[in-house]
């Protein structure tokens, strides 16, 4: 198991993107916090936001969000038993960056069936991304 950057040192060389980027480290990070600045959600629902990603690899994501004091997890003692999910203030503090990145990928990302181009502003294919 690969530990996030953030716990791999305690301390960063000064650059704030990297300590930054260390919070969000890991595949899904980015895209949990997409959802959760919709509201509130179950583990259920933002698994079927993410089909892609096990429930394993969820819970892990989520953990460690929990952990870093971007997401709240509430259990409510029920039968089956139910969990949900939700931004805390500090996570609030990413709607921001989250909705830049949204926007960047908006105009710049391009997704096909069988990958995905990277466009520059001239619009001429730079990369090809195979997802």
């Amino acid at each position: 198991m690969s530990l996030p950057r953030a716990k791999l040192t305690k301390n960063f060389p000064g650059c704030p993107v990297e300590a930054t980027l260390s919070y969000l480290d890991g595949k899904w990070k980015g895209v949990i916090l997409f959802h959760l600045m919709d509201g509130t959600l179950r583990f259920n629902e933002l698994r079927r936001k993410l089909p892609a990603v096990t429930q394993r690899m969820l819970t892990k994501q989520l953990r460690e969000l929990e952990e870093s004091g971007l997401v709240s997890r509430t259990v409510y003692p029920v039968v089956p038993p139910r969990v949900e999910y939700a931004l805390t203030p500090l996570g609030e503090t990413l709607r921001p960056v989250i909705r830049a990145l949204a926007a960047w990928g908006d105009e710049y990302v391009f997704c096909r069936p069988d990958g995905m181009e990277l466009r520059d502003p001239s619009c001429a294919p730079v990369t090809a991304l195979k997802a």
